[in-house]
């Protein structure tokens, strides 16, 4: 990837920008049941919002699209543990992840809960133009590619696949 302009967002920006979004959704009077947040750039952004909006009640949901700065697989998997269906039963959820690039992430996730639950709605940090799914809460919009605070500096370790 050339060296572009990145939108870069540092810790406090994170905290401004968390408490901003949960600010929207409750001036919208959605009242979510649960948080299911999209692993791994959801967790952070979801369990700041979920303290902020006093829910307790979060699950994860592990997608893997992206393998690096702009590199991607062909569409995302779903990977295990899935979320029981029984524990989404009727609910209004809240489905949080950090960015809505592609959009194909949001629009698994969103369409996994349709059929188990009594609405779902989408909440990100930063949405890009060209997502296939237009969230229902965003922070901000951008196109340019975003250096998150949390994955802007290299692993401490190399990445294996044997866990």
């Amino acid at each position: 990837m050339s060296e572009s302009i990145r939108e870069v967002l540092t810790w406090e920006g994170f905290g401004k920008a968390s408490r901003e979004l949960a600010t929207a959704v409750v001036d919208s009077g959605f009242q979510p049941d649960l948080i299911m947040s999209i692993t791994r750039g959801g967790m952070l952004p979801a369990g700041t919002i979920s303290y902020a909006m006093g829910i307790k009640n979060l699950h994860i949901i592990n997608v893997e699209f992206y393998t690096g700065v702009d590199a991607r697989l062909p569409m995302p998997v779903l990977l295990p543990p899935v979320p029981a269906a029984v524990d989404l039963s009727q609910k209004k959820v809240l489905v949080i992840d950090d960015v809505a690039d592609t959009g194909e992430t949001l629009r698994m996730v969103r369409d996994f809960c349709a059929t188990h639950v009594a609405e779902t709605r989408t909440a990100v940090l930063y949405e890009k133009s060209q997502s296939v799914v237009k969230c229902d809460y965003v922070w901000k919009r951008t196109d340019e590619w975003i250096s998150f605070p949390w994955s802007s500096e290299p692993p401490l370790v190399g990445v294996t696949t044997d866990n």
